[in-house]
């Protein structure tokens, strides 16, 4: 699975419930291979995920989409990539607190 097949599909994997008093808004700039730019909007139980960057985040997160496909199989310790900088991520909070709902740690 691709980094922009893996964004595209959270609206089936995320739980409405689990986001109901939410409210926020991510940017995905993620660079070959697998590049992608993708905006993931939630309001109040809703997600959609847009293509291009829209709105303004409460997080940016970029890198390679390999890297991000990476983190997200579990090949590649995520405070390492963060470490070694082959992730970026503009507000690690933001991220914490929607990574499990998000599917991006167990």
């Amino acid at each position: 699975m691709k980094a922009d097949e893996f964004l595209l599909n959270l609206p089936k994997r995320v739980d409405p419930a689990a986001i109901a008093e939410s409210e926020t808004c991510f940017h995905f700039n993620l660079s070959a291979p697998d590049a992608c730019q993708l905006t993931v909007r939630i309001d109040r139980g809703k997600i959609e995920v847009l293509e291009g960057l829209q709105y303004e985040p409460k997080c940016v997160v970029g890198g390679s989409g390999e890297n991000f496909m990476k983190v997200i199989n579990r090949e590649l310790n995520p405070m390492m990539a963060l470490l070694m900088g082959k992730i970026k991520v503009s507000n690690q909070g933001e991220l914490v607190r929607y990574a499990k709902i998000f599917g991006l740690m167990k």
